[in-house]
């Protein structure tokens, strides 16, 4: 039987500029974390029609919004997910989200995001972030590999 796979990391950093132009202010998911009860679904690409996982940790620090939780054992999706981060070969972390409130920024691309209703956090090869990052990858028994 194999195992549920532990895996932590950024899914979001504050004041950096995605692709998009868009950044991300510090406190922007405080409502939207203080308003869920409920674990936050863990998708491969943002298909939503077949979670992977299951967020148990999502808070936000100083650095961003911080995620921690488990690519679950028993589908194939989830197996071959688990096995492509273990090997290093997707390593990228992408939130699904709503905008609730932001300003234009000023160099005329992109938004300042005050407020994020925020939906989901995916594992993905090519993060809109490019800083949005799995660092951490252990079994759950927590034994855990560190990555910068």
């Amino acid at each position: 039987m194999t195992s549920d796979l532990y895996i932590a990391g950024y899914a979001s950093r504050f004041a950096e500029t995605d692709l998009s132009g868009d950044q991300v202010q510090c406190g922007a998911f405080s409502a939207s974390l203080l308003g869920r009860s409920e674990p936050y679904p863990m998708l491969f690409g943002h298909q939503t029609d077949q979670p992977i996982g299951v967020w148990d940790r999502v808070v936000e620090d100083g650095i961003g919004l911080f995620v921690a939780g488990r690519i679950l054992a028993g589908t194939e999706l989830s197996a071959s997910t688990a096995r492509l981060v273990s090997e290093r070969a997707v390593s990228g972390l992408s939130i699904g989200y709503r905008a609730r409130r932001s300003t234009p920024r000023g160099s005329g691309a992109g938004r300042i995001l005050s407020e994020i209703d925020l939906w989901e956090v995916s594992v993905v090869a090519f993060p809109m972030l490019r800083s949005a990052r799995i660092t951490q990858i252990g079994d759950t028994s927590n034994t855990q590999r560190r990555f910068a």
